[in-house]
């Protein structure tokens, strides 16, 4: 009989091994998916993981790798700490959506202030245009006890259904010839998040995502307000008796997540993007949860993570253009991810035992 005996102390080991076989657990299944529609796995694995950084055109996708992670990393910190504290947050696309087309309400009223000012006015009015968000299900869970999973899970297709709204509405250019969509801010200079060295990849956001890593680390490690969210996960009665304030952890986690998720989105629709479309749906919000898990909560290990799931965009792009394979596959093969980095994480605080069947 196999039986799950819980373990007296989690294991160091595997808590530290769990991210690393989960990778090489997903390589080994979404070989045998690619192989199963058809195609080289070997191959499809190389290009995937290697090409992007080695291949023959690696020159022009390495700078892809900070544009397609520096979202992952705002949005991934800020889920952190509501998952260490045992608030979760599930609803950072849409919080994302709505710090996109926040700020385009009040540009009107920005330009008499000056051009140089228009971008740092549109980073702050992004932040809260996804704290706003975010604020919903903090409020209804602090007053009236609602699970923020749902809700921030049902608003997330609320905030799509409202961005393509404006894509059709407010927003629409009015140069557009009537196809949905903004103005493309790469054409308007003072509200173009740019490259700031050029061929890097390197730009605002970058930035901001690693002041949030900063910011993180220095939060969970060495002030009080950190070690609240820490002591609230890991002994929720503990920390009731230490006069931890669930109402304030719960509007700081859940407003922060959102801020972040906003700035990423932001920063997406200022640089890379350029515009809001109806069907602008990247789909960092959800990836973001898996890179959390994969960095362990840690704002050094999610930034690690997000470079693998950055490669992983990036190669899942060259192998779609390249192998053929269905974009789909490509979503199994990052989904694989997290289910393979849960079933092993089991072992962090679980040991399989085989035991023969008792003979009655």
């Amino acid at each position: 009989m196999i039986r799950l005996e819980k373990r007296p102390q989690p294991s160091r080991v595997w808590s530290m091994a769990t991210p690393l076989v989960a990778v090489l657990a997903t390589m080994i299944a979404g070989g045998l998916l690619f192989a199963a529609l058809g195609k080289d796995p070997v191959a499809a694995i190389r290009t995937i993981f290697w090409d992007p950084l080695f291949g023959e055109f690696a020159f022009y996708y390495r700078p892809q790798l900070l544009v397609k992670g520096a979202p992952l990393v705002l949005i991934a910190i800020g889920l952190s700490l509501g998952f260490r504290a045992g608030i979760w947050n599930i609803g950072a696309e849409g919080q994302g959506h709505h710090g996109r087309h926040l700020w385009r309400r009040g540009r009107p009223c920005l330009l008499p202030v000056g051009l140089v000012l228009i971008f740092p006015l549109m980073v702050v009015a992004g932040a809260l245009g996804g704290w706003a968000w975010a604020m919903i299900p903090a409020v209804l869970k602090t007053r009236f006890g609602t699970n923020e999973i749902l809700v921030s899970l049902m608003l997330v297709y609320v905030a799509e259904q409202f961005l393509a709204s404006v894509s059709l509405g407010l927003l629409k250019n009015p140069e557009g010839f009537g196809f949905p969509g903004s103005r493309n801010l790469q054409s308007w200079d003072s509200a173009h998040n740019a490259e700031l060295i050029a061929g890097t990849g390197m730009h605002w956001g970058v930035v901001a995502a690693l002041i949030a890593v900063i910011f993180a680390y220095v939060l969970l490690n060495r002030h009080m307000l950190g070690y609240h969210i820490r002591l609230s996960g890991e002994a929720p009665r503990a920390a009731r008796f230490a006069g931890v304030n669930p109402t304030r952890l719960v509007l700081f986690c859940l407003g922060t997540s959102g801020a972040l998720a906003g700035l990423a989105g932001l920063f997406e629709v200022s640089g890379p993007s350029g515009q809001i479309s109806i069907d602008f749906n990247v789909g960092y919000g959800f990836t973001a949860i898996i890179v959390a898990f994969l960095g362990r909560l840690h704002p050094v290990g999610i930034l690690l993570a997000c470079g693998l799931m950055a490669l992983t965009y990036i190669g899942g792009d060259i192998a779609q253009s390249n192998m053929g394979l269905p974009s789909a596959a490509i979503q199994v093969f990052q989904g694989m991810l997290l289910f393979f980095l849960l079933a092993f994480d089991l072992l962090t605080n679980f040991r399989i035992t085989l035991r023969m069947r008792e003979v009655a």
